[in-house]
Parts: C-alpha cells; structure tokens; sequence
C-alpha cells in the first residue's frame, strides 16, 4: 500500500463557507509521526472529523489504507479527540474494559501497564481525575489499539508543562512502529522534534507538505519558523 491516507477534491461546504475547499492530497503509509498544522479556522478538525467518519464530506473522495471512509477504515483508525470522550461515571477499569469490549484490537494488558505508570487507581472515578490526568487516561487507551492510522487532535493543549513532556515521551514510545500518527498542534515549538511529515492548512487548502527534514534544509528554517512565516499576516 502507497499510501495510508488519500483525498481528491475533498471539499466541505457550510452555506458560503468552505471549510475545506478543493483538497487534494496524500500521505505515504509508514509516514511516522505527521504534523497537521495551521491555524484556528484552516480546517484541521473538518479534516479530521473527514478521516474518522465523523463526518461527510460535501464532495470528494477520501481513502484511509486503501478504503473508502467507513466500517473497514474505522476499525484501523484510532482516535484521540480533543474531548477526549472518556466517561466522567466510569472508574478507571470500567472505562478500560469498554475499550476492550467495543475495540477488537485493544490490548488491555498494554492499557493497564500504561496507566499504573501515572499513579492511577483503577477504581478511581474519571470524573475525579485532574485534565492532565484525564488526557494521559486518554492517550493510554487510544494508544493500547493495534491501529494504522492513530489521529490525535491537540493531545498537548491546555496541561501543564509536566504533562506535556509525558504525553510527548509517551507518543514516541508507544506509537507502533509501522503505523501512521496524525497529531493537529498549535504548540509547534513543542512538538516538532518529533515530526517526520508535515502538512499545513490555510483556509482549508493545503498549502504546504511533505518531510519535515527535507522542507527544513530547503527552506532553512525549522517548521515553527516556517509555521510563523506563512500564517504571520492571519
């Protein structure tokens, strides 16, 4: 398989506003870690939502390893929204255990391991978790699936510095080795060490894309540089 993600004339259409306008573009499978960057309103969540199946697009076609968007391609994505979608009612092992009933790919054992790290009770309550805590619970389980494709929207907004550094080191160890992780930041300076592609968002056409070392050396700048360059008058 070339590629782990392919859209052609991929365009979302709200009245007037186009959230995505015209999309066409690919990502190679095995790409690694993927920066989907832009700024607020460039459609990166419209994307996402596109990629999961939460959403239909106006016009275009979208193909995740190979299949069009739908039963076959959800069972290989795993997704970590910005909400996280834990249940604040849950303990901690109920929410596990829903993972591992409703995911056939989960691993429970990898979950567990991954969260005795942060110091968790099991029968803790999720509501009674920190946001930091909640969002590490969260990454824990979106990382314990056997996925293609893993889509993390802003895993890293709005907890401490502390946390960050976990989530970051957690992303890069636990990341299965052939698979494709998607990660949409605002948080560049942070994150980009880790990036091995790149794919900037304006006002919901691609502007920019392809291996974040190769665009370093041919425009002399790091991402974040770069980042600040094209979207410096927005």
């Amino acid at each position: 398989m070339a590629n782990i993600i392919e859209c052609s004339a991929l365009t979302q259409r709200y009245g007037d506003l186009y959230a995505l306008n015209n999309v066409n573009f690919s990502i190679p499978d095995k790409a690694g870690i993927v920066g989907l960057l832009g700024p607020n309103g460039s459609g990166k969540t419209t994307l996402i939502k596109i990629l999961t199946g939460l959403l239909t697009p106006t016009q275009g076609e979208v193909r995740v390893a190979g299949f069009p968007v739908g039963v076959e391609s959800k069972a290989l994505v795993s997704y970590l929204s910005d909400a996280y979608s834990l249940q604040n009612g849950y303990t901690v092992r109920q929410q596990i255990q829903f993972f591992q009933d409703f995911f056939p790919d989960f691993d429970k054992a990898k979950a567990e391991r991954m969260i005795s790290e942060l110091d968790v009770n099991l029968m803790q309550k999720i509501g009674t978790l920190s946001k930091g805590t909640k969002e590490k619970v969260a990454l824990a389980l979106t990382l314990s699936r056997d996925a293609k494709l893993y889509v993390l929207d802003e895993p890293i907004a709005g907890v401490d510095p502390a946390a960050r550094d976990y989530i970051l080191n957690t992303i890069v160890a636990y990341k299965a080795k052939d698979a494709t992780m998607i990660i949409s930041t605002h948080l560049i300076s942070e994150i980009e060490q880790f990036f091995d592609y790149v794919v900037f968002l304006r006002r919901g056409e691609i502007v920019l894309q392809g291996e974040a070392e190769a665009i370093r050396r041919g425009e002399k700048k790091s991402i974040d540089e770069l980042f600040r360059e094209i979207f410096r008058w927005l």
